[in-house]
C-alpha cells in the first residue's frame, strides 16, 4: 500500500477549505484516509498564521516511514521546515508568448529605453 500526505477538500462551494490528510494513493481525493496531519484554508490572507495548521510529530513521523506528498504539500512543508523546500519547475514552453508578441515586447523595451 503506497501512502501519500495529500490535500482532501471540505468547505462549502465557492468556500473551499482542505484537510491535509495520510490516504493510499488509490483511494479517492476526498475518500478515505488513514489520518488527518493538518489543514488548509485559502481563504485566509497568505500571512495568517492559521492559513496553514500542520501537526509536526505526526508528519515527521509518517515521512521517517517513507510516505511521499504532492507538490502542494511538500511546498507547505517546506516553508515549515519539516522537509527540504521543493525545486519549482521552469514557466512551460507552451505558455511563452508566442514570436510575435515577443517581438512587439522587445521593440516596447527598447522605445522605452531610448
Amino acid at each position: 500500500m503506497s501512502l501519500k500526505i495529500r490535500l482532501s477538500r471540505a468547505g462549502s462551494k465557492k468556500r473551499p477549505y482542505y484537510h491535509i490528510v495520510v490516504a493510499d494513493s488509490r483511494s479517492p481525493r476526498d475518500g478515505r484516509f488513514v489520518e488527518k496531519v493538518g489543514a488548509y484554508n485559502p481563504m485566509l490572507p497568505s500571512d495568517h498564521e492559521e492559513r496553514v495548521r500542520l501537526n509536526e510529530e505526526r508528519i515527521k513521523h509518517w515521512l521517517s516511514n517513507g510516505v511521499q506528498t504532492t507538490d502542494r504539500v511538500a511546498r507547505f512543508l517546506g516553508n515549515a521546515g519539516l522537509a527540504p523546500k521543493p525545486v519549482f519547475r521552469d514557466q512551460p514552453k507552451k505558455s511563452a508568448p508566442k514570436k510575435k508578441a515577443q517581438e512587439r515586447a522587445a521593440a516596447a523595451a527598447e522605445a522605452a529605453a531610448s
